[in-house]
């Protein structure tokens, strides 16, 4: 019997509790049948078990008692290894139907039903080697590329500890199982924290790709990847596998909204796929049309769940560009309204916030829920606005519709999760809340442009630490935008502009969806308002949170990378650390950095405001490329209380990097006290003492008249005078001898010493000598600077006669000019372009939807459109023109620009 030492641990915050579970091994015993046909190099089949109600099988031949062979070894302490689990079985969430949507209530025609899915076919019987544990860094998956096929996108399925890495030559991924170990063991014998299993798994679509993959996405139970590329998106599921070739697994791949998506590598771009954090099978797709779109596995994949077409800016008022052109968004965490929110970052730096957005389906804690329900009925109600009071009876409305438990409080505590029901308002939809304005908390008004970040933003991250909700806005300048939500995030919707839903004939709604509107009035609303940072007037900061304005922003930091200015902005991307909240890294073409936070205003408002803090974690030493160094990145949160950073290059190589549990790294610690005691010691020795050098004390001798009265020959003076020789013996016989005795040592240590000044003076001597000897070539490189110095003021001179001398510095005017200038060649120019490609792509695919429509009507395309002007070509073709009418706008604007531009060139030419 073996005892085997299992580490466990839970988080609460930033701080990480363990403790340590001891699990008896007992050696197991197969019993089996040995047959005739069995051969020494088969396995024993395993007998199976009868269960007591069945008939008494005839008795068996004899048997052979076979035991099992010892597990394979493995380092002390170190967990079992990797156990290969067969597939299982579709979850029920997969299996549940849905009602094939109506065809007079489809937003687009639908198409084969891609909820069918065939049966995977019987996996073949595998024989698993044991696994041998080798640091991750030095696994063969990475040590034999040789950066012809580079690296790719990265996913850490933190539940089953395995690392999924994209192979870009293979075009599969790679399944490796991870542990890692205890770093600071008393035994100090783990050189390595993190290792992986040879051999690895190969996941393999079932069928070609036909794009580049450049992210992968892996859902919370680790069943389903997302294979992402600039045009394309599929889902290849990891337990359903078509056939296995040894290690070698090739796994089910479906195609996801094929139909909006095009083919080819012109039109709509997918700007961001990201899995639902409440959900195993929603994720949500943001494309270069400006479209959020929801997805669900359990039902159609052509068709989204929910849609959210986003209007940021309002028709004619549009100032450039990049002020429609999304970049990514992030979801809200467990924090009142904002578990229900999805913050949206555009070029040109804005955020905005939807929310409501519930997943059909998805899981929620129905302790949240009931808090969010009593502070909406305690607060919201009973004020004296009516705006106040409006808003808050349509949240009430969503959250009993959405969630009907709220209606029906039972004492039975065992469902502590309730289900989000399918709910759309007809008659509204929601709003596209922002920009959020930054607002400073000394004055009302809101930040001047000098603290405005310059560029085009490239990354967003979204993170919720205690009771703080921060933002981070990444800038192609190198620059790192720190904010936090100065109140709550509410709902909001737009009175009167209804959503479109697609019910099947029981009435249960399969697809909402809703033009998302932008309130032009919400900054101009939010400047007035100030946020109370003291809490004194609780029921107007109340009010103010459900008027239905969007939150403001409070400024907290801008961190600046310090990268260097390339003609193409720098890719900057940002990373949640998953222990500390505070703390978050930037992967850059520089390196990887990590930022802690040491202010945050709600959750420690005692704290000063101190800046954040960077930290180099890695150095390329390549700082002049704008391109990322990273082609994958997780971060893994060991059961140690630390934090473990695997990356994979662009070459191909992995790294793993660790992080320590606390927020900053333990600071040195200087003993002042053994400092004052080492400077108190005695000299160093071969000098003479003081002792020495002062002489020997002298003796006390008696008054002069008492020994004028004695004679030598007395007694009393024979005793005086022996006395006197005593006492001469003991001060200056023995100083003597001390002093002889230093003396005599002190003339080896004057020996060292004069030899040591000796090789000294040589050395000095010799040294002037070299001194001497290049004091010509000193002169010589003197008077060769001299003749250069006059060289360069002749071609100043002759420089000064150019024309070009002549022309004055530019004024500022002239310098915003310029700035606007480059900002429309970098910015909106590519805004431009990705905006009439998008337009350009959504037009072929609804002409093309007419087409097909009419040809299976059977009437001429005249007549197919022309009876084709029902209630969905009619709103299809309303965005259309609203999309043009901005089209139009900004034409107009950068035809004004360009004239501008050539009689400024003109001007230069004269």
């Amino acid at each position: 019997m073996g005892t085997r030492r299992v580490a466990m641990s839970f988080t609460h915050g930033p701080m990480t509790v363990g403790f340590v579970v001891l699990l008896t091994c007992v050696p197991i015993r197969v019993i089996s049948i040995k047959t005739a046909t069995s051969s020494p190099n088969n396995l024993p089949t395993t007998a199976p078990l009868h269960s007591s109600s069945s008939p008494s099988p005839p008795p068996p031949p004899p048997m052979t008692r076979i035991t099992a062979p010892p597990p394979p070894s493995s380092p002390p302490g170190s967990p079992p290894p990797i156990r290969h689990s067969p597939a299982p079985a579709t979850p029920p969430s997969r299996r549940r139907g849905r009602h094939s949507p109506s065809p007079s209530l489809a937003l687009t025609p639908s198409s084969a039903s891609t909820s069918s899915r065939p049966k995977p076919r019987p996996a073949p019987k595998r024989a698993y080697s044991p696994a041998q544990w080798v640091p991750l860094n030095s696994h063969p998956v990475f040590s034999r590329r040789d950066g012809d096929g580079g690296g790719g996108d990265a996913a850490w399925d933190a539940a089953a500890s395995r690392l999924y890495a994209w192979d870009p030559s293979a075009c599969s991924v790679h399944r490796i199982g991870v542990r890692t170990r205890d770093p600071d063991a008393e035994n100090g014998e783990v050189d390595v924290t993190v290792e992986s299993a040879v051999p690895s798994e190969l996941l393999t679509p079932e069928s070609d790709l036909g794009y580049m993959v450049t992210h992968i996405s892996l859902n919370t139970d680790g069943s389903s990847l997302l294979l992402v590329g600039s045009h394309n998106l599929n889902i290849m599921y990891v337990h359903e596998r078509i056939s296995e070739d040894g290690d070698t697994i090739i796994c089910r791949t479906a195609p996801i909204a094929s139909q909006i998506l095009p083919s080819d590598s012109d039109g709509i771009k997918v700007l961001q796929a990201s899995w639902h954090p409440f959900s195993n099978n929603h994720f949500a797709v943001l494309t270069s049309d400006a479209v959020f779109r929801l997805f669900d596995l359990s039902s159609d994949l052509e068709q989204p769940e929910q849609g959210f077409y986003l209007q940021p800016i309002v028709p004619g008022k549009c100032q450039n560009a990049s002020a429609i052109c999304p970049v990514g968004f992030s979801y809200g965490s467990d924090h009142l309204w904002d578990r229900f929110s999805v913050f949206i970052l555009f070029s040109d730096g804005s955020i905005f916030v939807l929310c409501p957005v519930v997943p059909f389906g998805s899981d929620y804690s129905k302790k949240h829920i009931q808090e969010i329900y009593e502070d909406v009925n305690a607060f919201g109600l009973k004020s004296s606005n009516p705006n106040v009071v409006t808003n808050s009876h349509l949240a009430i409305a969503w959250l009993e519709a959405t969630f009907p438990d709220l209606l029906h409080q039972s004492t039975d505590t065992s469902f502590l999760m309730s289900k989000a029901h399918a709910y759309a308002p007809l008659d509204d939809s929601l709003t596209l809340q922002g920009p959020l304005c930054t607002v400073c908390e000394e004055s009302n008004e809101s930040e001047s442009k000098s603290s405005s970040c310059e560029g085009k933003a490239v990354g967003f991250m979204y993170s919720s630490a205690g009771k703080d909700s921060v933002l981070v806005t990444a800038w192609g300048s190198g620059l790192l935008q720190v904010d936090a939500l100065a109140d709550e995030i509410q709902p909001r919707w737009n009175i009167g502009v209804p959503s479109r839903l697609n019910v099947d004939s029981h009435g249960q709604i399969n697809n909402v969806a809703m033009i998302c509107d932008s309130n032009s009035q919400d900054p101009l609303a939010l400047r007035s308002h100030r946020p109370s940072s003291t809490g004194s007037n609780v029921k107007s900061n109340i009010e103010a949170v459900w008027m239905g304005h969007s939150p403001p922003l409070l400024r907290l930091a801008i961190v600046d990378l310090a990268l260097p200015k390339t003609p193409n902005d720098n890719s900057l991307s940002l990373f949640a650390d998953p222990l500390v909240p505070e703390r978050f890294y930037c992967a850059h073409g520089g390196g990887l950095d990590m930022v802690t936070l040491h202010f945050l205003p709600f959750s420690y408002p005692e704290m000063s405001s101190t800046p954040p803090s960077v930290h180099p974690v890695l150095t390329t030493g390549n700082s002049e490329t704008s391109s990322p160094f990273l082609s994958g990145f997780v971060t893994i949160a060991d059961a140690y209380g630390h934090v473990q950073l695997a990356g994979i290059t662009c070459l191909g190589e992995c790294f793993v990097v660790e992080m320590k549990g606390w927020k900053e790294p333990a600071p040195l610690q200087l003993d002042l006290e053994s400092k004052i005691v080492k400077d108190v010691e005695p000299p160093a020795t071969g000098m003479i003492s003081k002792e020495l050098i002062a002489g020997p004390d002298p003796p006390i001798l008696p008054s002069s008249s008492s020994l004028k009265s004695l004679t030598p020959d007395s007694i009393e003076g024979k005793s005086t005078l022996h006395h006197y020789i005593k006492v001469f013996h003991e001060y200056y016989v023995e100083y003597g001898h001390k002093v002889f005795i230093e003396l005599k040592e002190h003339a080896d240590y004057l020996k060292t010493e004069m030899e040591d000044k000796q090789k000294r003076l040589e050395a000095v001597k010799k040294s002037l000598i070299s001194v001497e000897a290049k004091d010509g070539d000193i002169n010589k490189r003197i008077d060769r600077a001299f003749k250069v110095y006059e060289l360069l003021e002749k071609r100043i001179d002759s420089f000064k006669m150019l024309p070009a001398a002549n022309k004055k510095p530019l004024t500022q005017a002239e310098q915003e000019f310029k700035s606007q200038l480059d900002r429309f060649a970098d910015v909106e120019l590519d805004a431009l372009r990705s905006s009439i490609a998008a337009l350009s792509a959504r037009m072929k695919r609804f002409a093309q939807q007419s087409t097909g429509s009419a040809a299976s009507t059977g009437m001429v395309p005249w007549q197919a459109q022309r009876a084709g002007r029902s209630h969905i070509s009619e709103s299809q073709m309303s965005l259309l023109k609203s999309s043009l009418e901005k089209l139009s706008l900004l034409n107009e604007e950068n035809s004004l620009k360009l004239r501008l531009i050539d009689h400024e060139l003109k001007n230069q030419e004269r």
